[in-house]
């Protein structure tokens, strides 16, 4: 009898054992399966921002002309500033943002530089000349870029075109948000963007100084344009 009894006292040791070995494989089942999980969500988590921005459908904007104004200022005999602007322009925009700032769109833009208005025809017919943008051999002046953030800061960087000269260029971008215009059933958006540029290095050469010696038309031109866009609805054969 005493036999049996060590007999059954060690098969229910051993049946013990059985079970717990049993319970510890599927606790580290378990685990393992939730270490991976953790895993995958963290590397989804840390995907680039390009990856992310592919996953953004892309739209397409232009330029709400009426509401939109290309202007920029120079100085006159350095004791003041004549301001003007060109009111025969064009420019769209393309994003695929994850955001609503627009960073990462890439802006194109063109304007006739026969249109440059000063308020005054004969200053407009000098700006006209090869002495400035030489309207008749160069109708257009361009740019293109895209609205980047650096350090918190807006930016609109990339390449402007005058009189045949393309030079890189970065102007400060004030964004203004994005609304819905419920009377026309469209999106906006609206920017400010600021700058400056030095017209010789595009060719506009004509440096006729005064009395004293000072340039009558200074070198620094100050861009300010102020712009709003529209969102564009797909046609039917737009990709």
């Amino acid at each position: 009898m005493a036999i049996c009894g060590i007999g059954r006292s060690k098969a229910a040791r051993m049946a013990t054992r059985g079970i717990l070995i049993a319970l510890l494989v599927v606790a580290l089942s378990f685990f393992d399966n939730r270490v991976a999980a953790q895993h995958l969500v963290q590397n989804k988590s840390s995907g680039t921002a390009s990856e992310i921005a592919c996953t953004e459908p892309q739209t397409y904007w232009t330029v709400d002309k009426t509401h939109s104004r290309i202007g920029f200022s120079v100085a006159h005999f350095t004791i003041t500033q004549v301001t003007g602007y060109f009111p025969d322009f064009d420019a769209t925009v393309t994003c695929i943002c994850p955001g609503d700032d627009f960073t990462g769109g890439t802006v194109d833009f063109a304007a006739k530089t026969a249109s440059v208005f000063t308020d005054n025809s004969q200053r407009d017919g000098h700006l006209r000349s090869d002495a400035f943008f030489s309207a008749d051999k160069y109708p257009e002046m361009r740019f293109t870029g895209t609205l980047v953030k650096v350090d918190g800061k807006n930016l609109l960087k990339g390449n402007m075109t005058i009189r045949g000269v393309t030079r890189p260029v970065s102007f400060d971008v004030t964004y203004g948000g994005r609304i819905k215009d419920r009377n026309l059933g469209i999106e906006k958006a609206g920017f400010k963007i600021t700058g400056r540029l030095n017209r010789l290095d595009y060719g506009l050469k004509s440096n006729e100084t005064f009395e004293g010696g000072g340039v009558i038309v200074g070198q620094e031109v100050t861009i300010d344009i102020n712009v709003e866009i529209d969102r564009k609805k797909r046609d039917a054969g737009t990709p």
